[in-house]
């Protein structure tokens, strides 16, 4: 099964960012199961490397290094990220600058399209 997850929200201040990688990492673990995560609007702000929170309180850096080690690809809207002024070099490892043309693409690959 393919399952594409397409996140809006910012890392902080909502927790649907926060949930969606939760799912997203959890249905990951599953047999034969692909995932790919887009980033759109203020949640291209996840994938921004050196996130630093206070303890106890989750960092959602930490949950783009479980999704990129259990083989999620992890694209950020390129014009979400130039709005908001994040360059490429700034992005976690495990993400990287995309466009709704691979969105698109990434739509049509899925089986299933979760929206968070």
């Amino acid at each position: 099964m393919k399952i594409l997850f397409v996140l809006n929200d910012p890392p902080y201040g909502t927790e649907r960012s926060y949930n969606g990688f939760r799912h997203a990492n959890a249905v990951a673990k599953a047999d034969g199961v692909e995932v790919r995560i887009f980033l759109m609007a203020d949640a291209v702000g996840c994938a921004k490397r050196g996130q630093k929170t206070p303890d106890g309180y989750y960092n959602v850096e930490k949950m783009i290094t479980v999704a990129g080690r259990r083989g999620a690809s992890i694209g950020a809207c390129g014009t979400c990220m130039d709005a908001r002024g994040l360059e490429s070099e700034q992005l976690h490892e495990f993400a990287h600058r995309s466009s709704m043309e691979e969105l698109s693409a990434w739509t049509l690959w899925a089986d299933q399209v979760i929206v968070y």
